[in-house]
Parts: structure tokens; C-alpha cells; sequence
């Protein structure tokens, strides 16, 4: 059974801090690049950032470059994302998902909220 679980999430001052981690089981992670996407409510799901499978190669959205770092440990089955200088607008809830081989999500998390406030 695939599974992508996401945690990390929570309430955050602006400014702060935080790491997501998304844990994966039920297919070889190694062989699948890995994004993260986010959604604000209203508002359509966007490309935060991704990697590729061997976590050499990142690209990341123009609004979050500088702030964000997706990273991962293939030996861990497991995606993360730092976050810094969390701004209001970063509020959203924050999805994992692993690509297939043109780039568009195959599996997904159940996703995770990061609120930014003070």
C-alpha cells in the first residue's frame, strides 16, 4: 500500500521556522523525483519545490527561493522541506507527492498545515 505521510506542520510566528518531513512506503522512493506543492485556501495548488531522485538537482518556485531548501534521504524513505522566515502567505496546507517519469504527481500525501501568525 502506498503511503506518503506528511508532519512538521503547525502554527508559526512570522519569521520562524519549521521542517516538514514526509515519510513514504509502498514503492521504491529512490527511483521517484519528489515535490512539494502547497494550497491556500482559495487559491489553486501550487509547485513549492522539487528534487530529483537522486537529490542532486532542486528547482523551487520564485515566490519561496532563498526561504524554502527540499532536500532528502533516500536511505530513510523520507522528503523534507526548511522553511525559513515563514511569512503569512506561506500558509497553506503543504502536500508531498512523487512524480512519475514526465514530471507530473503520481502519488500523494494527505498534506499538512502550516499556519503563519502571530
Amino acid at each position: 500500500q502506498v503511503q506518503l505521510v506528511e508532519s512538521g506542520g503547525g502554527l508559526v510566528q512570522p519569521g520562524g521556522s519549521l521542517t516538514l518531513s514526509c515519510a513514504v512506503s509502498g514503492f521504491t522512493f529512490s527511483s521517484y523525483a519528489m515535490s512539494w506543492y502547497r494550497q491556500a485556501p482559495g487559491k489553486e495548488r501550487e509547485l513549492v519545490a522539487s528534487i530529483n531522485t537522486a537529490g542532486r538537482m532542486t528547482n523551487y518556485a520564485d515566490s519561496v527561493k532563498g526561504r524554502f531548501t527540499i532536500s532528502r534521504i533516500n536511505a530513510k524513505n523520507t522528503l523534507y522541506l526548511q522553511i525559513f522566515n515563514l511569512k503569512p502567505e506561506d500558509t497553506a496546507l503543504y502536500y508531498c507527492s512523487a512524480l512519475d517519469g514526465l514530471g507530473s504527481p503520481y502519488y500523494w500525501g494527505q498534506g499538512i498545515q502550516v499556519t503563519v501568525s502571530s
